[in-house]
């Protein structure tokens, strides 16, 4: 489903310097990977690269057989509406907007019928917890009930590929394992492929296997 060969991106000034080269990565629907590694090795970098929000130096990234070197602007913002979901640290959850406007959004950008949209809407923020509190706005909830909004909000639209950076950066212990586990549960209810971006073992153990990324792409961890 997400296939990523020979992938090298660097820094371009003040001195051009590799940030990694002949990354490889193959994720299947239902696959979940966390990718761990030293501060500034380029992990959210690489979530920007497979998003296609910037462009490799050399190497493909293809998902679901579709190049994403191949595509304009517009069929990559296209792609990323219909066929990823996104979730941060900072949540970026809309404070003008209720739960429910806000985990429905990316449905209006895709076209979805509405009164279908509000049944999904209403069975999504069930399964994260949330289902008594869609008329709430932002300013009501908790931050880790936020995070839950966002995670609603990055399936809503049933994604192939949901990429995760630093969503439980600014949690407390506690909550964090609630969210993370959650993000997971919900990923493979809708059999979508997921990347964890994270400096946190306690998070990269909720996911199946753990990658490190470094100069030379990714790698298993050593074991001990």
């Amino acid at each position: 489903m997400l296939s990523i060969r020979a992938l090298t991106k660097s820094y371009a000034a003040p001195k051009r310097r590799a940030i990694f080269t002949g990354l490889d990565l193959d994720l299947a629907p239902g696959d979940y990977v966390a990718v761990m590694g030293e501060s500034g090795i380029g992990k959210s970098t690489l979530l920007n690269l497979i998003a296609g929000l910037d462009h490799p130096d050399a190497g493909s990234i293809k998902l679901d057989g579709d190049e994403l070197g191949s595509l304009d602007d517009d069929a990559l913002t296209a792609l990323r509406r219909k066929r990823m979901g996104f979730v941060f640290q900072a949540f970026h959850v809309l404070p003008y907007l209720s739960v429910a406007q806000n985990v429905a959004l990316p449905l209006a950008l895709v076209g979805a019928a509405r009164d279908n949209g509000n049944s999904r809407v209403a069975a999504m923020l069930e399964a994260v917890g949330l289902g008594d509190r869609a008329a709430s706005m932002p300013r009501e909830l908790s931050g880790g009930e936020l995070q839950r909004v966002a995670i609603a909000r990055a399936l809503i639209h049933r994604p192939q590929l949901v990429l995760a950076d630093e969503p439980t950066g600014n949690l407390d212990p506690d909550t964090a394992m609630q969210v993370l586990r959650l993000l997971r549960e919900q990923i493979k209810a809708n059999n979508a492929a997921g990347i964890l971006v994270t400096h946190s073992r306690m998070a990269a153990d909720t996911a199946d296997r753990m990658l490190i990324l470094t100069r030379t792409g990714l790698h298993e961890p050593d074991r001990d």
